[in-house]
This record gives structure tokens, C-alpha cells and sequence, in this order.
């Protein structure tokens, strides 16, 4: 088996529509958008979706040594300390694993809001909440002003917000938003407990923390009504009100509130470069750098992460293994391979997204 570890596509249902650029990327005959607009990138999470629950979606399928196929969480635990490595308090554990997605938007994304870590230990018996980070990838061309809602710039009082929950008002909560405008290349950071909403004609890659804690105070999209045991994470209306974080994000405060600015962290003789796009200053929950490969690039990493070809093609070398790079290809590299090599084989940069566990 080989070291570096490719991911097939792991498309996974949702309430709402999109995808019709992943099934390009796939090579499908008749691209379109449906009811599976996201790909879960070497997921080790399993997709909560009412009403489907005889349906496993979600987590990654990757061929063991025999070539039989088994989850990729499997594959993990099999050899943890030397998938997974170690961080200061020892071994890590599966919950340090980003959930790392393709997302592909027809539609504006339901209002939403999820919990954060603390909140979901103390309230929800759970190791971790959903504190999420974006990359542009690309918006649609019939979008024209592609945009995000984050964080409410004009909050409503927590009863005014039940009452428009209940009653389904969703034009009074649009108006608590300000649309922010998006461009392929912007990284926004949305913590747990901010509400938001993704506008239409984005796909972009999307980190998280490895959990679908999620509270939907919009109920129907599409045609869609979203089932009531799937709104408010199994619990009442008061439990999900608890979640929001009500504080107010002014205009001119949303770029230093969400948006990260990427800052330089090495580039050598060659033309390569290396990026921070997220960080410990940011976020303690995942880390995410951006290598920018123009000809051959060594590296030396000590964590485990995931690798996201956006643009150009070339490959990555561990010793003699060599693994071909294609843009939008994914794959996993091991903590236990510390050494490594990028090569571009493409008259543009190869560009890899990288994602770590946090605190690295």
C-alpha cells in the first residue's frame, strides 16, 4: 500500500442542492446539480441525516493491504501512532482529524449555526463542536455577486429570533445580515455559535471540526422541509437559542472578525512558497497552509494532513514512491513521513491546500 494515501470522490447528501461542478471534476457525461453537493475528503465522520439513517454516508472507503475496501477510520486505528502521531499530550485521537469538504453551492445554504467545543462537551456530551473555515475555490459565472453571511451585523434579542424561528420569518432574519462579497482565494473563519449562510455559485473547500452538530433555524429550501428532529440537534428550541453567539459583528468589523489574511512562512531559491492561511492565532482547532510549487519543493513536516491539488499538476515524492498530482486530487499524508517532496510538472504553479490538526 502505498504511503500517501489518494481519496476517491465521497459524494454525501444534503438539504440542499449543488454539485454539478464536483460532477465535472468527477468527469461525469451530464454535469448537474442535485441533492449531493458535497465530497468528504478522507472523512472519518459519519453524515446525520434524519430519515436516512439505513444509509451510511459519509465516511471514507480506501483499500487495506489486500485491496479490500474498508473505512478509512478503520485503516487509522490500525496504526494509529503512526497515522495520527503525537502532539504534546501524546498520542492524538481521531477527534484531532479536520473534516476537510468539498462544497459546491446551486442555492443559498440554509441559516445555520453550530455549536462551539465547549458547548458541545458541556451541554451535548460531545468531544467537539463545529467552529468551520472556507477557501474559495471558485463561484459560478451567471453568479454575480457571489457572497456569505456571517455573524449577525444588526442582532435580534433572543425572543424576537425564537418568534422569527417559530414562525419562520425568514426575511426578518436575512435582515440581521449584511451580505459579505466572495472571490476565489478568500479564507473566512467562522467560529462556533455565529450564524451563517453560504450564498449561491461557490465551491470551496471547507475545514471543520470532525462533527455535523448543526442547528437549522431555516426549515425548508429547494422544496426541502428539513425533518423537526434534525433542526435543533435532537433537542428543543431553547437548548439551540443557547448556542448563538447574539454579539454583534459591524460591517466594518467583518473583515477582522472572519476573514484571515494568509502570511508568508517560507520560500526558497526556486520560486516556491509556502503559506499560512489559518493558524494558532486564529483557531486552536485545525491549521491550514497553502504550498505554491513552481519546480521542486523539500519538505519536512512533523503532523499528519490532508493535501488538495487547486491548480496545476505534478506529484509528491516520499524515498522512492512517487504519487501523481492532478488538480482537485486529495490524498492523505501520514505523521509518520516527515520527509517529502512536491515536484510541478504544469507550465502554471502547482498549488496544495494543507490541513492540519490544530496547534501545529
Amino acid at each position: 500500500m502505498n504511503q500517501i494515501i489518494k481519496f476517491t470522490a465521497n459524494r454525501v447528501w444534503r438539504t440542499y442542492q449543488g454539485g454539478k461542478l464536483l460532477d465535472a471534476i468527477e468527469g461525469k457525461e451530464t454535469p448537474r446539480d442535485s441533492s449531493f453537493p458535497e465530497d468528504w475528503i478522507g472523512s472519518t465522520v459519519e453524515a446525520r441525516n434524519v430519515g436516512r439513517e439505513h444509509i451510511s454516508e459519509g465516511l471514507a472507503m480506501v483499500p487495506d493491504e489486500s485491496g479490500t475496501k474498508i473505512p478509512f477510520k478503520e485503516l487509522l486505528q490500525a496504526k494509529q501512532a503512526y497515522f495520527l502521531g503525537e502532539d504534546e499530550n501524546g498520542d492524538r485521537a481521531l477527534d484531532d482529524i479536520p473534516l476537510v469538504k468539498y462544497l459546491d453551492s446551486s442555492t443559498r445554504l440554509h441559516f445555520q449555526a453550530h455549536p462551539t467545543r465547549e458547548f458541545s462537551q458541556t451541554r451535548l456530551g460531545m468531544p467537539r463542536g463545529k467552529t468551520e473555515a472556507y477557501v474559495i475555490l471558485q463561484t459560478r459565472e451567471d453568479v454575480e455577486t457571489p457572497y456569505i453571511y456571517a455573524g449577525f451585523q444588526r442582532s435580534p434579542s433572543r425572543e424576537q429570533l425564537k418568534e422569527w424561528i417559530e414562525t419562520q420569518n425568514i426575511a426578518a432574519i436575512e435582515s440581521c445580515f449584511d451580505k459579505i462579497p466572495v472571490k476565489p482565494g478568500d479564507v473566512f473563519l467562522i467560529p462556533g455559535g455565529r450564524p451563517h449562510a453560504l450564498g449561491e455559485g461557490i465551491l470551496m473547500l471547507e475545514i471543520m471540526e470532525p462533527s455535523d452538530l448543526a442547528v437549522r433555524f431555516e426549515f425548508e429550501r429547494c422544496g426541502y422541509e428539513i425533518p423537526e428532529q434534525a433542526r435543533f440537534m435532537g433537542r428543543d428550541i431553547e437548548t439551540a437559542l443557547d448556542v448563538f453567539n447574539f454579539d454583534p459583528v459591524d460591517k466594518e468589523e467583518v473583515d477582522s472578525e472572519f476573514r484571515c489574511h494568509p502570511s508568508v512562512l517560507h520560500q526558497d531559491s526556486n520560486g516556491n512558497e509556502l503559506e499560512l492561511l489559518i493558524g494558532a492565532k486564529d483557531t486552536p482547532c485545525f491549521t491550514v497552509r497553502r504550498a505554491t510549487v513552481n519546480s521542486q519543493f523539500q519538505r519536512q513536516e512533523a503532523a499528519f494532513f490532508y493535501g488538495i491539488v487547486t491548480q496545476g499538476h505534478g506529484e509528491i515524492r516520499v524515498g522512492d514512491e512517487i504519487t501523481q498530482l492532478k488538480q482537485w486530487d486529495r490524498f492523505f499524508c501520514p505523521a509518520g513521513i516527515t520527509d517529502f517532496e512536491y515536484r510541478c510538472h504544469s507550465e502554471q504553479p502547482m498549488s496544495v491546500l494543507e490541513c492540519y490538526p490544530g496547534n501545529t
